[in-house]
């Protein structure tokens, strides 16, 4: 099993793609350099183009003998900046980074000032009008507990079931950045980005806390307007 982080801003998302290259092309085969073995990587889930991580996890299988330190030192040596695994170890064979995933936690940034920023263009939304926190911290709290998400979820989309669980949600802000957090047992494409796009309405004022509660009854896309862009989003823990 693997924890790498990385930034996302040079690829296609996680899973290999036939034509852009993705975070799980390039870690299976700098390990495949490694230990002399084509392997194929299970991630905990898939993170879209642009999308970051902090800790995504993984798991393979291989008959290599090498030390985990060794192996990781390795794996390292190869990498480019943008990708690092920062934990390698063996565990158990029934182990599985997806299905044995008890919840995940995803944060997304918002840069909130009038002034673009030239060192985080690539990890925040920048949103130049005030937004009323307050509002957007009450809306949030709605998404508590277990909902059909099919409002906030990617439109032609190949999950089959939309229900999903919200353990926590929070809103912080610190220095001009707005960081949203939720943890949840499971994430729907695009349902962390559909989330925020109209938590960012709610915080404008163009759509108020019942607009949004109608939408999330709905379960209807076209009710829940933009998605938020992928560079504020971020992978930060799986939790087994």
């Amino acid at each position: 099993m693997l924890i790498c982080e990385y930034d996302g801003t040079a690829y296609h998302g996680w899973q290999i793609q036939p034509n852009g290259i993705s975070i799980q092309e390039v870690l299976e085969e700098k390990i495949g350099i490694i230990i002399q073995e084509k392997i194929r990587l299970t991630a905990s889930g898939r993170t879209d183009a642009g999308v970051h991580a902090l800790n995504q996890v993984a798991n393979f299988r291989t008959a290599s003998h090498l030390n985990t330190e060794n192996l990781l030192r390795g794996i390292n040596s190869l990498l480019p900046a943008d990708i690092a695994v920062t934990v390698l170890r063996d565990v158990a064979n029934d182990f599985h980074a997806r299905y044995s995933a008890k919840s995940k936690v995803y944060v997304y940034r918002i840069l909130n000032r009038p002034v673009k920023s030239a060192l985080d263009r690539n990890y925040s939304w920048h949103v130049r009008t005030p937004l009323d926190l307050e509002t957007m911290r009450e809306t949030a709290d709605l998404l508590r507990g277990t909902h059909d998400f099919t409002s906030f979820c990617a439109a032609g989309g190949d999950a089959h079931d939309h229900v999903r669980t919200v353990m926590d949600v929070t809103l912080a802000v610190t220095d001009g950045i707005v960081t949203f957090t939720i943890e949840a047992n499971g994430f729907l494409r695009y349902m962390v980005r559909n989330i925020v796009g109209l938590l960012v309405d709610v915080g404008r004022g163009s759509v108020t806390s019942d607009d949004f509660k109608e939408v999330l009854a709905a379960r209807d896309r076209t009710k829940a307007g933009i998605t938020a862009p992928p560079q504020g989003l971020f992978l930060k823990e799986v939790r087994y």
